[in-house]
């Protein structure tokens, strides 16, 4: 091969990848206002759906809009705080994972306290309040998250306004075993949590995910969940996260508020 043959063959090969690399930073900029728009849809229908709230036929976007009102609290006090000023807490946006990556933000979850196996928290926490016809909340629509037997399932989970009901459950994000861990995504698995006792009248924690199936006759049956077969450990992870997040080291301290109608 000549050395002008050579080098039209680099030329052409350069052109080429140069056309691609304009094709491909073209489609990526062109596409990151639709994955944007989507990303924020899942999320919606995600907390819609823990909530109880039916979008069937109608635009979630709007029925978020009409049914939601976000908060940001401390988790530490309990108290509602306006964080406005910071874009992190923009409850619109509100993404766990970057909040809890900000060491301004987060806090380490001392070894004996982290139930939940995350080993670090957000300091503050977006809360979805579920509001109703006559504008009273009808329930609170909480972020959760946790360690299951192969990955951190994020999602959120919804109490009613009595602060004992469970109203729903969902999870957005995980990588659990597909048929096994993975039926946390089972739509009649998740269906069985509603009107489940999750905490007493002094907020302590009721709910159990057990190992097996709920006895039907068994007099705390209202208070357990059906384990997932053949997940012990995503079984436990969940029920562990869950746990966490409706104690005191988690959502508690909000609760208690709610409860002395702060």
């Amino acid at each position: 091969m000549s050395h002008d043959s050579t080098k039209k063959t680099i030329q052409v090969a350069l052109g080429v990848c140069a056309v691609c690399s304009i094709l491909v930073a073209t489609a990526t900029v062109s596409l990151e206002a639709i994955q944007t728009q989507n990303k924020k849809l899942d999320k919606i229908e995600n907390i819609l759906a823990a909530g109880g709230i039916d979008t069937e036929n109608q635009n979630p976007i709007e029925v978020y809009e009409k049914s939601i009102k976000p908060v940001i609290i401390d988790l530490n006090s309990g108290n509602v705080v306006d964080m406005k000023n910071d874009p992190l807490f923009n409850p619109e946006k509100f993404d766990v994972k970057k909040v809890k990556a900000d060491p301004k933000y987060s806090e380490s979850i001392p070894a004996d306290k982290d139930l939940a196996n995350v080993k670090s928290r957000p300091k503050f926490m977006a809360v979805y309040q579920v509001i109703g016809k006559e504008n009273e909340i009808e329930a609170y629509i909480l972020p959760i998250y946790g360690k299951g037997l192969w990955s951190t399932l994020y999602g959120f989970i919804s109490i009613a306004n009595d602060l004992k009901t469970v109203k729903g459950i969902t999870f957005y994000e995980h990588g659990e075993t597909p048929g096994l861990g993975g039926e946390v995504d089972n739509k009649k698995w998740k269906a069985s949590w509603v009107n489940k006792n999750a905490m007493d009248d002094n907020g302590n924690v009721t709910l159990e995910v057990i190992k097996s199936l709920v006895d039907p006759s068994d007099s705390k049956a209202n208070s357990k969940i059906d384990g997932l077969s053949g997940a012990t450990l995503t079984t436990r992870g969940v029920n562990n996260l869950v746990h966490y997040w409706l104690s005191e080291n988690g959502y508690g301290p909000f609760f208690n508020k709610l409860r002395k109608g702060v």
